[in-house]
């Protein structure tokens, strides 16, 4: 066999199966829960949120995330409610600002980082994402998610 004939025999396209593109075959959900993580995980990384969740839902979360299997991502959806369709989302978030900052800088920055991580990695088209500022953290506040003193040894 000649070296022309080898080369024609060894590139030949492969056939398609099935018809149409293979992105297009079959469909993809992503459940409330991914949307939730992805968006509580960008609107911590924005400079001035001190917290997620209202004061409540973070000693509940404090105390949860003391027993064991209480489970890091209820920590990291504290605050998130997302309500996810087949192609946009919208988001509910519930944020603890420090104490000095611009509230409506810091607000627009975790609505800018949110759509961001949540449209590049889902795909989904974030059609709102609206903010409840629930407290301000003080200076000279202690968290309530730091481990306290035992009190019996």
């Amino acid at each position: 066999m000649s070296e022309s004939q080898q080369h024609t025999e060894g590139s030949r396209t492969p056939v398609k199966r099935g018809g149409g593109d293979p992105a297009t075959r079959g469909r993809t959900t992503i459940a409330d829960g991914v949307v939730e993580k992805i968006a509580g995980l960008a609107a911590r990384d924005v400079l001035g949120v001190h917290a997620m969740g209202s004061g409540l839902a973070r000693t509940l979360g404090a105390v949860r995330d003391r027993v064991p299997g209480g489970g890091r991502s209820a920590t990291v959806t504290r605050g998130v409610k997302a309500e996810v369709g087949e192609v946009q989302t919208a988001l509910d978030l519930e944020i603890v600002v420090d104490y000095g900052v611009a509230i409506a800088e810091v607000a627009r920055s975790v609505r800018e980082n949110v759509i961001s991580a949540v449209e590049r990695m889902t795909g989904l088209e974030v059609v709102e994402v609206n903010i409840a500022v629930s407290d301000v953290k003080l200076p000279d506040e202690a968290d309530e998610e730091e481990e306290s003193e035992p009190r019996l040894q």
